[in-house]
């Protein structure tokens, strides 16, 4: 069978991606998927950085904003629905083109993992919530971290979605999630793939625009979407960076300087662990905007994508 091209552009929080893949996209007649574990919940605009209609540039854009906010979303569901939606782009004739930093969303859908079915144990799931509700969610986080010190490595400490989901899985079935994944790899995949990432050799020019970022999402309301969010059911998506920061200033802890400094900080740990987990990967084409200029990044992918669509 031929395999189905598929480009995608990964990196860390606040390099550009979104930006870079919208210009291959129009370049290239590619319709944009996002592959971000936190941009797929509603009435989350400002803290997941959501492209709005300016920034997707009449692009179309899948798999962004569909889902409430205080509803858990498995890996193994969203690679059922990026190959569905792949399979819809591809049948338009267009480029599907994978955008974001949840590096496990992408591996899923590019490696075509087949993840073996694990039933949810409302009882279990209910009883690991009302752990966190008593002891906190970093009494959890170290939990997985005894249980399972590579799936604590990659999942955010604010994700507790998907912390109880991991705990929950390995007191079920006796496995960690990290050996089930290890199980999941098909022998082949139906996708041949050109991955792009998009980097800084100066990490303090990526941390800056990680700063500036924060600072612009204040001004465009991100305290009163924390408060909205936060008057939801407390699961997944209030965990987001952006909303957690923020809470010892809603309950009168601290002061709302201290928790943007922290939600600065704690995005830059974010991206650190992003460009270690893409880091890994050798197939990656890596860009470096503070390096190369504009003209000379697009010069090298536009040889490196019409290799690969030519195949």
């Amino acid at each position: 069978m031929e395999k189905i091209p598929v480009l995608a552009v990964v990196g860390p929080t606040a390099s550009g991606k979104t930006a870079l893949a919208v210009k291959i996209a129009k370049e290239y007649s590619g319709e944009v998927v996002s592959a971000d574990s936190m941009q797929i919940y509603k009435e989350m605009q400002i803290a997941t950085a959501k492209p709005d209609i300016e920034e997707m540039q009449g692009v179309p854009h899948h798999l962004l904003d569909f889902l409430p906010p205080d509803v858990s979303f498995s890996v193994a569901e969203y690679a059922a629905r990026a190959h569905q939606v792949i399979a819809e782009i591809v049948s338009r004739g267009h480029l599907p083109v994978i955008a974001g930093g949840t590096g496990l969303y992408v591996d899923a859908v590019l490696d075509d993992l087949i993840f073996a079915k694990i039933e949810t144990d409302e009882k279990k799931r209910a009883e690991l919530w009302a752990f966190v509700d008593t002891h906190g969610a970093h009494a959890l986080y170290e939990r997985l971290q005894n249980i399972d010190p590579e799936s604590a490595a990659r999942i955010h400490e604010n994700n507790v979605g998907r912390i109880v989901r991991a705990v929950e899985v390995y007191e079920l079935t006796g496995m960690t999630m990290t050996e089930h994944q290890k199980n999941s790899r098909p022998k082949e995949s139906r996708y041949r793939s050109l991955k792009i990432g998009i980097n800084y050799k100066d990490r303090s020019i990526l941390y800056d625009r990680i700063n500036r970022r924060v600072d612009l999402m204040m001004e465009k309301g991100l305290l009163e979407e924390a408060a909205r969010v936060r008057s939801q059911p407390r699961k997944t998506a209030v965990q987001a960076i952006g909303y957690k920061e923020l809470e010892p200033y809603f309950l009168k802890e601290e002061p709302l300087e201290v928790c943007v400094e922290r939600l600065k900080q704690e995005t830059r740990r974010y991206a650190k662990r992003q460009i270690t987990w893409f880091s890994r990967d050798p197939e990656i084409l890596w860009v470096y905007p503070d390096v190369q200029s504009e003209e000379e990044i697009f010069c090298n992918l536009k040889r490196a994508v019409e290799n690969f669509t030519k195949v």
